[in-house]
């Protein structure tokens, strides 16, 4: 995945309307990235948020070219940020920020960086110094082998998102009749820009049924059985509002009854329109704040209203088991808990450290942009994988933090882009 289908936030995703037209939502065209959703065998309560002092962003200084292509990190304008030794803690998120920066090596020096920031080779020297650099001086790594940058006016807004954890069953049987369903083969994928050169970058999904193509089925049909006895199902779970969350987030793991845990991963969605339920209830009365919690008490509560709220939600998410060390980000590479954040690749490139400085304390410091999200858009605007379990909800679920960031690029990046 990119895991989150929505690759947006958790609470942002339950909060936003999808895009209209019947063109696919953002973020749901390919393997979703990790975004936020709710699920899991934990109670899922909010974390009291640790409060902190955030580093002020720097004046905002004028676009660096002024022939930069509009919507990236040129256009928005790149200013030489301040000496980084003494702003990166050392401890445990930078460790993990090193390894999944190791990890994101062999991907980043030979993708194009849609930012315009950096090219493929800038990144060799730091790679070769992180395959055997040690962990226990991590922020000494960063500190000799990256140069701070600030993109825009450097203000961060930051959400959080998790991998969930359900009860589920490869199997059918007592307590495990929600089904979790392949992609059907009959679902398919239009690219509109093959038939107009005005409709390039949009596809649409759905299926033949005799010589037209027409929409596929929407959520309350296939809760109502409209795929059912066509051997697409791949797991049942034991919970609908449990198993609702999981496909706002687009992955996640089935708990199974004999203690073995399985992993699912987005693929595919029905190609209808995402429509965010928390804001739905909030503007009928239903719910006051709007957190995660207070939507899955409400729907726990009104069983028969809360599946026809869900229902109102016309998008639904396919599965397929996933192996390996944990979900896939945009850039093919397992996501790290508490080391990897969603950016837009347009401002950030994937693969660069990110330095956070918010007013709230669990997620200051080093992280490294590893996936996308269809509602992580802009400059300076990142989503925060915290992992699996209990803790890793609490803190997601209620995660919304603003401060500053600064874009970490190989040393000798920021003079380069001021001679362009």
């Amino acid at each position: 995945m990119t895991m989150r289908q929505s690759g947006g936030t958790l609470l942002a995703a339950l909060l936003l309307s999808a895009c209209a037209g019947g063109v696919i939502p953002p973020g749901t065209s390919g393997p979703a990235p990790p975004r936020p959703v709710q699920g899991g065998a934990a109670t899922g309560n909010a974390v009291r948020p640790v409060p902190a002092t955030p580093r002020p962003p720097m004046p905002v200084t004028p676009p660096a070219s002024p022939a930069a292509v509009m919507g990236t990190a040129a256009s928005a304008g790149v200013a030489l940020g301040p000496a980084i030794a003494d702003l990166i803690p050392s401890g445990e998120r930078s460790r993990k920020a090193l390894q999944a920066f190791r990890i994101s090596c062999p991907s980043l020096m030979r993708r194009t960086d849609q930012s315009g920031l950096t090219r493929g080779s800038d990144w060799n020297n730091a790679c070769a110094a992180a395959s055997s650099w040690p962990e226990t001086s991590a922020s000494e790594f960063f500190s000799r082998y990256f140069e701070a940058v600030q993109v825009g006016d450097g203000t961060a807004f930051v959400t959080g998102y998790y991998e969930p954890e359900i009860a589920g069953s490869r199997t059918r049987q007592a307590g495990y009749d929600v089904p979790i369903y392949r992609r059907p083969p009959d679902l398919i994928d239009v690219n509109l820009g093959l038939f107009s050169d005005s409709l390039k970058g949009k596809t649409i999904r759905g299926k033949v049924q005799g010589s037209n193509f027409v929409p596929f089925d929407e959520r309350a049909q296939i809760v109502s059985g409209s795929l059912a006895g066509r051997g697409l199902e791949l797991a049942w779970a034991a919970d609908p509002v449990e198993f609702f969350f999981l496909q706002v987030q687009g992955s996640g793991r089935l708990l199974l009854p004999n203690g073995d845990v399985m992993r699912i991963g987005y693929d595919g969605q029905n190609g209808r329109d995402y429509v965010g339920i928390g804001k739905l209830m909030k503007d009928r009365g239903l719910i006051q704040a709007g957190s995660m919690q207070d939507i899955m008490q409400y729907l726990r509560a009104h069983p028969a209203e809360g599946a026809a709220i869900m229902d109102e939600n016309k998008s639904f998410v396919f599965f397929r088991e996933l192996t390996g060390s944990g979900p896939l980000g945009a850039m093919g590479v397992p996501v790290t808990a508490e080391a990897s954040v969603a950016a837009d690749p347009k401002y950030v490139p994937l693969g660069a450290p990110v330095l956070l400085s918010l007013d709230r304390g669990e997620p200051n410091g080093i992280w490294i942009a590893q996936d996308t999200g269809g509602a992580i858009k802009g400059a300076n605007r990142f989503d925060s994988f915290w992992g699996a379990g209990s803790r890793a909800r609490g803190i997601a679920g209620g995660m919304s933090a603003r401060g500053s960031a600064l874009i970490l690029l190989p040393v000798g990046s920021a003079a380069r882009l001021a001679r362009q």
